[in-house]
């Protein structure tokens, strides 16, 4: 059985050195690169199932790689960086990324949270819920079995974490979910500190590709100090 493939891109070679080792420890497969431009060429190369993604690098940043992989990959990323603020935070999430790691970090850190979204990349979906394959919902229409979101036929490119926030609430259509909620189904461990704002950041970036209008959403909406819901057709 092939294991996963991880790609580790810092410009700090000792960084990446003690992430190779640790995560070759676990069995993954570890590529490395020290700028955002290597790691787009990796990525044409090599079938990879994670990005370990560090923000402050030479030639081409972690977050302008980012946009550039989102274009089209959805494949798990998870942003490393020394910048702490709550706004590097957001951004980070807003533009695609699936998790947020301050540095400095222990590998045990690392590890937990490759492990956790390698887990659901690799198997989306978990939710224990009925198990129809496609659901439509006015003009969209959801493919449990695909794990894939069309709009009036149009596919729908998704992050693996907006897919599965998109899953669990198109399953439960009408159903209120708060963000606790959310955040322990689709990240499967308890709300973390800013948890709530880091589910809110990934609703709006939903709501951006499937609502017609995002300010006045018609399926994604907010129930005001309880939680969110898809709404009914």
């Amino acid at each position: 059985m092939e294991t996963e493939k991880i790609l580790v891109v810092d410009d700090d070679r000792d960084i990446v050195a003690t992430l190779r080792i640790q995560l070759e420890r676990e069995q993954y497969t570890v590529f490395s690169a020290h700028d955002g431009y290597e790691a787009l060429d990796i990525l044409d190369k090599e079938d990879i199932h994670l990005i370990l993604l560090d923000v402050m690098m030479p030639n081409l940043d972690g977050f302008s790689a980012l946009l550039k992989i989102r274009e089209t990959r959805n494949i798990p990323v998870i942003i490393m960086s020394a910048k702490t603020e709550d706004t590097d935070k957001i951004l980070g999430l807003t533009i695609g990324a699936d998790d947020y790691i301050c540095k400095p970090f222990s590998a045990k850190e690392v590890l937990a949270r490759v492990k956790s979204q390698l887990r659901r990349y690799m198997r989306l979906g978990g939710i224990h819920t009925p198990s129809a394959d496609v659901v439509q919902i006015g003009r969209l229409c959801f493919n449990f079995t695909e794990h894939t979101l069309s709009a009036d036929g149009e596919l729908i490119r998704l992050t693996s974490t907006e897919t599965r926030i998109l899953e669990l609430l198109m399953r439960h259509p009408g159903r209120i979910f708060s963000a606790e909620e959310i955040y322990r189904e689709v990240w499967k461990e308890p709300i973390a500190y800013n948890g709530e704002k880091t589910v809110m950041v990934h609703i709006r970036r939903i709501r951006e590709k499937i609502e017609i209008n995002p300010g006045e959403p018609e399926y994604l909406k907010v129930v005001w100090g309880i939680g969110y819901k898809f709404e009914k057709k």
